[in-house]
């Protein structure tokens, strides 16, 4: 890795670092959803970064992708257990960041220990040439020694320029088709999620998350403002993805349009994961680069 695109990387986790505080400083009683993100990703910009994809806030047996609508009226309640996660990138290149809060109760504070340990023993044991599947299966002894579950169906990823999962999964059990061996250079994002639930998410309703589908045929886009919307779309966000609320933003009605897309195939929208049993889940996220030595966590 080049020196320019190390320091890129490093400004990058830096600033995910600095949102993921400042976001999880206003998880109170009271406070919309649809503040907690607005106002964490107007401080990813304001530090100077872009937005690798929207705030997700996905509370109690909801694990991941939830992101609030534009006119969203969700609010944070006493006992919530809270996932911030949040991504930043500079000139395509991402950090990917995720911390639970527990609201205002200590119900779930070993759930939330059971994570944090997993992914701290997943970050000393990560190296150059190791098979993926042997982090699995620390992330799963760590969490099962709390005597709750690993989620089998969701993982940590690789992050390559402008790719948020660019191939390779870290699983969250000891799963042998993982069998990737890791080198040098390597961008990892490992997020243990603990449960005490089924173990397994299913798919809910949608997440509000949109991204644009490749090998895009604009062809069947018949409206010719249907097809300037979308090349504004993609142009601006690439092959990242993107929320709904800022399509509001460029372009009320942003719903109908946004149905009209997907109708047409040319974006796909992430469902909410939610766990198949109901429980509630915990979740930690790094980014780490890879090194001679081990790694590098850059969040």
């Amino acid at each position: 890795m080049n020196d320019d695109v190390y320091e890129k990387y490093k400004l990058a986790g830096e600033i995910a670092a600095k949102a993921r505080k400042y976001g999880s400083s206003l998880i109170k009683p009271g406070i919309g959803l649809l503040e907690i993100a607005n106002k964490t990703e107007g401080k990813i910009l304001e530090e100077g970064a872009g937005l690798a994809f929207p705030v997700n806030i996905s509370i109690n047996e909801i694990a991941a992708h939830y992101s609030p609508v534009h006119d969203d009226k969700k609010i944070i309640h006493k006992g919530d257990v809270v996932k911030l996660d949040l991504g930043t990138h500079i000139d395509g290149y991402i950090a990917d960041t995720a911390v639970t809060i527990e609201v205002k109760t200590n119900r779930y504070e070993d759930m939330i220990k059971a994570s944090s340990d997993a992914l701290d023993s997943a970050i000393n044991q990560i190296k150059p040439n190791i098979k993926l599947y042997e982090i699995g299966k620390t992330i799963q002894e760590i969490i099962n020694s709390y005597s709750y579950k690993p989620i089998d169906n969701l993982t940590g990823h690789s992050m390559e320029k402008y790719n948020l999962h660019a191939g390779m999964s870290v699983p969250n059990i000891f799963d042998k088709t993982q069998n990737f061996e890791t080198k040098v250079d390597d961008v990892f994002a490992i997020e243990p999620f603990a449960t005490d639930g089924a173990g397994h998410v299913k798919i809910g309703s949608g997440s509000n998350i949109f991204i644009c589908k490749q090998n895009l045929n604009t062809r069947f886009i018949r409206n010719k403002q249907l097809k300037f919307l979308f090349a504004k779309i993609r142009n601006r966000f690439k092959t990242l993805p993107f929320a709904q609320r800022w399509i509001e933003e460029m372009h009320s009605g942003s719903n109908s349009i946004l149905r009209k897309l997907l109708f047409l195939r040319l974006i796909k929208q992430y469902p909410q994961l939610i766990d198949a049993g109901g429980g509630i889940v915990t979740q930690k996220e790094h980014t780490m680069i890879l090194n001679d030595d081990g790694c590098e966590v850059i969040t």
